[in-house]
């Protein structure tokens, strides 16, 4: 009797080890992801500012969709 419930015991344990440091990573990726802001928070301006400032886009560019933004 107390042979088979050792045995579910010992199969728990490994359940166990195998889920912990799993939840312990999603844990701490949840946690990390909440002090920065999601790319979606960025209003338009201060993305076409980050671009401009990247060099993705010339002052021309910049300038022409800046006006269109602020219409």
């Amino acid at each position: 009797m107390f042979s088979n419930y050792s045995g579910w015991m010992g199969a728990g344990m490994w359940i166990f080890w195998i889920i912990f440091p799993f939840i312990i990573v999603v844990l701490l990726k949840i946690l990390a992801s909440m002090g920065r802001p999601s790319q979606s928070e960025e209003s338009p301006m201060e993305i076409l500012k980050s671009r401009y400032a990247r060099g993705e886009i010339d002052d021309e560019e910049f300038q022409h969709r800046r006006h269109e933004l602020e219409k």
